[in-house]
């Protein structure tokens, strides 16, 4: 609870980017083109899969959850990111600022379903003859399901958690969204329990999955290395190469954004680094599908042919 001499938060305070000046309109017109290009590349894949029958496959299938997180993420963040750069900062109500890291915190569910992409690759390339019946469209289901399932307990919980903290005094966040560790920092009540409890999740949502994908990769390209006919290896390669480039986009942003300096300097390089996460990992998925994945430009080449 707040003393008699503080002032109980209600609204947070975000500061957004510091000095943007003259770049305010350019940045908002290319944020927003960004944004533009992330909704409907992921929702033309997200249509294409679910409408046609030759990309009825569990990697396609995974995709569009994949597509689907992608827009959760960003239509959460950069509408309210556009109007901070127009107008240099934002008030927003704590239990709003909640929310948004709330599902924030749901679209790391991102990193299960690029660990699932892998295991799907992991039995293409070594158990071939088992795949489709490994991977039949009940399991994939019960896959996508459990994958949004569990990011929804374990998050749900930790929300619960800070939701119960008590804000006092000063209001002001130096981010262009409420962030776990800015939003935390806020806080006048012990946060030891709930930094430990975000640590264990960290682990759980975005390193274990990490380690995983590793781990069928090795096995992939110790499977690929095997193989006698170099045209047979190309070939296999290119079967993965679209999901490594994602797995690469993705979690190159994340350890650039949180591995990254610390200090007082480093405040305006994290809210630009940021923007690697938030927007340019997303922008990327869906042309790097649209380029390397022959069925979704086979079908995209037919539409545009009947227009």
């Amino acid at each position: 609870m707040c003393t008699a001499n503080e002032t109980e938060v209600t609204d947070i305070l975000l500061l957004g980017f510091n000095d943007l000046n003259q770049s305010k309109i350019p940045l908002f017109i290319f944020f927003l083109l960004l944004y533009s290009v992330i909704l409907c590349g992921n929702i033309l894949i997200i249509c294409l899969v679910s409408f046609h029958e030759h990309l009825q496959m569990p990697m396609f299938f995974f995709l569009k959850h994949l597509g689907l997180a992608d827009i959760l993420l960003t239509s959460n963040i950069v509408p309210m990111m556009l109007h901070i750069i127009l107008n240099e900062e934002m008030i927003v109500a704590l239990v709003g600022c909640i929310c948004q890291l709330y599902i924030y915190g749901l679209s790391t569910v991102q990193c299960f379903l690029l660990a699932v992409m892998s295991f799907d690759r992991y039995l293409a390339v070594c158990y071939p003859l088992h795949y489709i019946s490994i991977m039949s469209p009940n399991v994939c289901l019960l896959i996508v399901v459990g994958c949004w399932l569990l990011v929804f307990v374990l998050i749900t919980s930790e929300i619960i958690l800070v939701y119960q903290l008590d804000f006092c005094g000063f209001n002001q966040i130096d981010h262009f969204f409420c962030d776990f560790g800015p939003l935390v920092a806020l806080s006048t009540s012990d946060t030891s329990v709930l930094s430990l409890v975000d640590l264990v999740y960290s682990v759980l949502i975005i390193s274990v999955p990490f380690i995983f994908i590793i781990g069928t990769y090795v096995c992939i390209f110790i499977t690929i290395l095997k193989m006698n006919s170099k045209t047979g290896r190309q070939k296999t390669f290119s079967t993965c190469s679209s999901h490594l480039t994602v797995v690469c986009t993705y979690y190159g942003t994340q350890i650039i954004v949180y591995m990254g300096p610390t200090g007082e300097y480093s405040t305006n390089m994290k809210k630009f680094l940021s923007l690697l996460y938030v927007v340019i990992a997303p922008f990327m998925n869906p042309i790097i599908y649209s380029l390397r994945s022959k069925e979704i430009r086979e079908t995209l080449r037919r539409y545009i042919k009947m227009a």
